[in-house]
């Protein structure tokens, strides 16, 4: 019996990141940059050109799922865990789908464009699934058209201290071209950028640092246009084209999780510690129940924790975390080197107790090998304060 190979989604500046030498790999599907491994880059010289300066990042592969009619707020509020009838037009907030158990069908963002228009904006490897989730749950809602329009959107992600210098160069919002400093964080306006007309900027991202999101139409010379425009912009900063390994360690440190790793349908908001972002006061939608019930019953029985190591090792996806005494306690579900802070950290899912301890504990990093590390505060890593 043969196997017949999926072929690779590709965004529209594929090519571009092969002339760019880019080191390409499968990230859910889609042909996607790892890194820029050119003379002095790479994922660290990436990293520390975002918390430093400025980097470019090809994000085009996230999902847009939009949400339009006079139903559109009760269907959001109905499949999401925060306030969306807070927002205001042109806001946005971090949210998620959950299951009815108050795990995670997908962390998103939630976009008003309008009283009766949302965009949701969703990751790449599970837009599929999203979809066809949301479609289930709220479909049949009165007055209301849902639609998938990630293959209409290229979305390049700007972010670093240089970030607002870079693209402010390029962009003109508003009847007087005012000044992208006006957009707040979680805030969105539209603009043209490197002379494209009608581009939505937010100001949000994955990195830890100040940053733009720009989202263009789809077709290639457009989004190759602006790309090269932004990297021609940022040169007197130093900018880089960033890959997917750059932004990895880009929100490890800044103490965002990854759907699959710290979030997922078997962990639920508690343990994750994203109840910053949960409104139970909102009304009903899909997991409240489930979490009321949590939090009735004294709390969840793990919790997610920081740890930075002590003893030389890195603690990896997946390594087993041990008691002092031994005791098999949890589980790594982030790790890595930090280029920033200069050490190795790592997410943990562990029992409660073991996090309220703040007690050390052992990543067992080969059979018969053990690292220690102890508990930290998260983020790790916090932007300065302008």
């Amino acid at each position: 019996m043969t196997t017949v190979a999926t072929e690779l989604k590709k965004t529209p500046l594929n090519s571009t990141h092969r002339a760019l030498k880019a080191k390409m790999v499968d990230f859910g599907g889609w042909d996607m940059p790892v890194e820029y491994p050119s003379p002095g880059g790479g994922l660290i010289a990436e990293h520390l050109a975002v918390r430093t300066a400025v980097g470019l990042f090809d994000v085009s592969h996230m999902g847009e799922i939009q949400f339009r009619g006079p139903g559109a707020l009760a269907a959001v509020q109905h499949i999401t865990m925060n306030d969306a009838s807070r927002l205001k037009d042109g806001q946005a907030h971090y949210s998620a789908l959950l299951t009815p158990q108050g795990t995670f069908v997908d962390d998103i963002l939630v976009h008003r464009l309008s009283p009766n228009d949302y965009l949701l904006v969703v990751n790449a490897g599970t837009k599929d699934t999203d979809y066809a989730w949301i479609r289930r749950q709220v479909g049949s809602f009165p007055s209301i058209h849902i639609s998938d329009y990630s293959s209409y959107y290229s979305q390049l992600a700007v972010q670093g201290p240089r970030a607002l210098a870079t693209l402010q160069k390029l962009t003109k919002v508003g009847p007087g071209g005012t000044d992208l400093a006006a957009i707040k964080n979680y805030w969105f306006t539209y603009g043209t950028v490197a002379g494209v007309p009608n581009v939505m900027i937010a100001r949000t991202g994955y990195s830890g640092e100040d940053g733009f999101e720009v989202y263009l139409p789809a077709d290639e010379p457009t989004t190759v246009k602006v790309w090269n425009a932004i990297l021609d912009a940022g040169q007197e900063f130093g900018i880089r084209p960033c890959g997917l390994g750059a932004r990895n360690t880009l929100r490890l440190e800044a103490g965002m999780s990854l759907y699959g790793h710290e979030i997922s349908e078997s962990i639920n908001v508690f343990e994750a510690g994203l109840d910053r972002w949960l409104k139970l006061d909102k009304g009903d939608f899909i997991g409240r129940q489930a979490l009321q019930q949590i939090q009735s019953s004294g709390g969840p029985a793990r919790k997610l924790i920081g740890l930075e190591m002590v003893d030389r090792g890195i603690a990896r996806d997946g390594y087993p975390v041990l008691s002092l005494n031994g005791e098999p306690v949890g589980e790594i579900t982030s790790g890595s080197p930090a280029p920033f802070l200069k050490t190795n950290i790592a997410f943990a899912l562990v029992p409660a107790s073991v996090s309220q301890s703040g007690e050390d504990v052992l990543v067992q990093i080969r059979p018969q090998q053990t690292a220690r590390a102890k508990q930290v505060p998260t983020p790790f890593y916090k932007r300065p304060k302008t």
